[in-house]
């Protein structure tokens, strides 16, 4: 059987792509990583180390271009209610490569999702009824974000600095348009020039669609 591990760069893919290693081992595992070109210079660090420790490369995919070239081309900036690039960027390569690998091998497809987003796992199962999906930190023992960056210590692992920051998450370089206020005043204060080059983006989209959005 293949395992396939959607490696995000965040820490709770890490365990879950740790936990499929342990359990299957590494012959057996794809560390599959989706590129949406506007990442945290750091999360590639945090990757290289994970594919070390793991014993494991990673397969990188990408449509090469970022959220805000994808707005561009679609004229339209996406948000909370429709947040299309996580699906036109990761959600749709990652299952090109699938259909392209993996449809003549029996496939477990693992998930970077823990017990307190239980429900991500049951949209996906629902979403995508054709593939066995599993999200190894939603089974014992259950780990909270705190003890999974504190056991990253033993293995030698630093973790992302996002984390460090004070992000919940290692996406996107702390941007999402999901994000609410406190999100984006976070962004502002912990890395003001990231900041700032999203609002141009935003600015220049707008210019361009002549609409009153954000």
């Amino acid at each position: 059987m293949k395992h396939v591990v959607n490696l995000s760069g965040g820490v709770c893919s890490f365990w879950a792509a740790h936990r499929v290693v342990q359990r299957h081992g590494r012959e057996n595992v794809t560390l599959l990583f989706a590129d949406v070109m506007m990442e945290d210079q750091d999360l590639y660090r945090f990757n290289a180390e994970v594919s070390a420790v793991l014993g494991v490369p990673i397969t990188r995919i990408s449509k090469e271009m970022t959220p805000w070239e994808l707005f561009a081309k679609e004229g339209m900036i996406g948000n909370s209610r429709a947040p299309f690039c996580s699906v036109r960027l990761k959600r749709e390569p990652l299952d090109e490569w699938r259909r392209a690998n993996c449809l003549e091998i029996d496939t477990t497809l693992h998930v970077g999702i823990d017990w307190t987003e239980e429900h991500r796992l049951h949209a996906l199962r629902k979403a995508e009824p054709t593939w066995r999906i599993e999200a190894p930190m939603c089974e014992a023992p259950l780990w909270d974000k705190c003890r999974m960056l504190e056991e990253l210590k033993p293995l030698g692992l630093r973790p992302p600095r996002l984390y460090t920051f004070g992000f919940p998450h290692n996406n996107c370089g702390g941007f999402c348009v999901k994000g609410g206020h406190a999100q984006f005043r976070h962004l502002l204060r912990v890395l003001p020039e990231r900041y700032a080059y999203h609002e141009a983006e935003e600015e220049a989209l707008r210019a361009m669609l002549d609409k009153d959005v954000a």
